[in-house]
């Protein structure tokens, strides 16, 4: 067969993977291999394998071969098969025992194999290194040692930023800490082209920050076009609208509590691109906190439909259950979706705030301890471990369980509302001002509603440090956030009365009852109050509305 016949089946071959036509890609693959013998075409014919999953034979044939011993290519497609064969141990012992350095670099290995490689010369490759480093961390996230799979996860993204996936599982298996995860940011070497991935990439971690600094972080994006060159214009324009982009743009409106901006963000993009899972889990989100059963209906059905074998989908039929108060329902489903997926954090935590829900603290510290274990840069299996000691009155254990949540993620504003619950309850009145004043602080203004608590949990220890003045002016802006707070009317009412305003309380103790007219502490404290006025005459400087 002469060179021109080989390299036209060659072409055919690379047009039937293009045309995923992987059986005819295999039958012509293996026969220009028979006649030419050549590394390169022993390499596509295991390519060819490998995509139309004859993983055993395709390992076979670059081990028979012998190259692999001494070309980085084939050893990194033989690990691949191993992989998809589930064999870690020899996927390891496949790639070897490279050694991080001290800051958790590799050091580039040496790569001579570019003639195997079938691409354009203008194409830019990822560094072999860096594919090399992601598949040891999900061989090592695989034995479920997870100390090791963040190390090489962290090596790949340092050894070739475009190394997405290695980045995507730092970061949604929640494996770094925030502070963790900026300074890998920060160490990561960027070519001079890049300054849109660098800012994108700030984009997708932990948003805890500042309002002011996440806003920030997606105008540096969307800046980045008015420096690029007019070849790139059109992609900074584009990614401005980017679905990914406005992804994490959601789940910033999700961790600060603007649960409906988050909804509606979400539900347009969903119109947009229906399968997109990372915004179908943040849309799932808002929906439950905003109470939108239907939706949580819909929505898992369509995914259970769609994606049976993904954990997401049980998820969702856990997250509609729970929404409707069936507790062991949603338990059952979280349940299924853990099984599916281990290292899945909304699952267990979710497993966990079922048996919470029920008031069964044992198996929810249970699964809130797993998830703690799986997931180190994750604080909320932590602060929800503090808050179940709460409920049970142990508040040292509590208090040291939501400081360790606090070291993991200390920008969290529910974080330090806690904290200062916990003071509250060790009657350590200064120290929880101090704590709620600091969540206020932290939270984005205009203050939403779902913040509320945290206002009226403020007035209450000003009035318990005899504060009166400062408690009033947070319960009546506890009245602006929800005018139907039992709570904020209560304590309202009780401050006005050790002000001796008993006008003023005998009101304010009657809008409480008008919420829960059963409520045994306003009923006494009102019989009190018009006793108390009764004694000492009307205010008339009080006036009433």
């Amino acid at each position: 067969m002469r060179e021109e016949e080989i390299e036209k089946l060659r072409g055919v071959v690379r047009d039937c993977v293009s045309k995923h036509l992987y059986s005819s890609a295999i039958f012509f693959a293996d026969k220009v291999a028979a006649v030419t013998n050549d590394p390169a075409d022993i390499y596509m014919q295991a390519q060819a394998l490998f995509l139309g999953r004859h993983f055993r034979r395709a390992y076979h044939l670059l081990m028979a071969s012998k190259i692999v011993i001494r070309d980085l290519r084939f050893r990194y497609l033989a690990a691949k098969c191993l992989e998809e064969l589930k064999e870690w141990d020899q996927c390891l012992l496949m790639l070897g025992d490279e050694k991080l350095d001290e800051h958790g670099n590799v050091h580039d290995i040496k790569d001579n194999s570019a003639m195997y490689l079938d691409k354009d010369g203008e194409d830019r490759e990822i560094n072999i290194t860096a594919a090399i480093c992601f598949l040891r961390g999900k061989a090592y996230e695989a034995l479920e040692n997870r100390a090791q799979a963040r190390q090489w996860y962290k090596a790949a993204i340092k050894a070739d930023p475009l190394c997405y996936e290695a980045l995507e599982c730092l970061i949604e298996n929640h494996m770094l800490t925030c502070e963790e995860e900026t300074s890998l940011l920060s160490s990561l070497q960027f070519g001079p082209e890049d300054g849109w991935l660098s800012s994108f990439y700030s984009c997708l971690i932990k948003k805890y920050d500042k309002e002011n600094v996440v806003e920030a972080k997606f105008k540096e994006l969307e800046k980045e076009s008015s420096k690029s060159n007019l070849s790139s214009q059109s992609l900074m324009c584009a990614l401005k609208d980017n679905t990914d982009l406005l992804a994490c743009k959601a789940e910033y409106y999700h961790q600060c509590g603007e649960y409906q901006k988050c909804f509606e963000l979400t539900s347009a993009l969903l119109e947009k691109d229906p399968f997109h899972l990372k915004c179908t889990l943040v849309h799932l989100a808002a929906a439950m906190e905003l109470g939108h059963s239907n939706e949580l209906y819909l929505m898992a059905c369509n995914l259970v439909k769609d994606y049976p074998q993904k954990a997401l989908s049980w998820f969702a039929v856990g997250c509609y259950y729970y929404c409707i108060k069936k507790y062991d329902q949603s338990r059952r489903y979280f349940s299924k979706a853990t099984s599916l997926d281990g290292a899945f954090p909304p699952a267990w935590i979710g497993f966990g705030n079922a048996y919470a829900a029920k008031e069964e603290g044992d198996q929810a510290m249970s699964a809130y301890r797993t998830a703690a274990r799986l997931f180190p840069g994750c604080h909320l299996p932590t602060l929800y471990i503090g808050m179940e000691y709460m409920r049970t009155h142990s508040f040292k254990l509590a208090e040291q369980f939501i400081m360790q949540a606090k070291a993991i993620c200390p920008s969290d504003p529910l974080v330090y509302n806690e904290l200062g619950v916990v003071a509250y309850h060790m009657k350590e009145y200064n120290q929880a001002v101090w704590w709620f004043e600091k969540t206020l602080a932290l939270i984005p203004s205009p203050i939403s509603e779902m913040w509320e608590p945290t206002v009226v949990n403020l007035a209450h220890a000003y009035r318990k440090l005899k504060k009166f003045e400062e408690a009033i002016s947070y319960y009546e802006k506890a009245l602006t956030l929800s005018a139907k707070s039992l709570s904020t009317y209560a304590g309202l009412a009780y401050t006005y009365h050790l002000l001796d305003n008993f006008s003023a309380a005998v009101t304010y103790y009657h809008k409480a009852l008008w919420l829960k007219p059963d409520d045994p502490f306003c009923t006494e404290m009102l019989n009190v109050a018009l006793v108390d006025e009764c004694r000492h005459g009307t205010d008339p400087k009080f006036d009433f509305h």
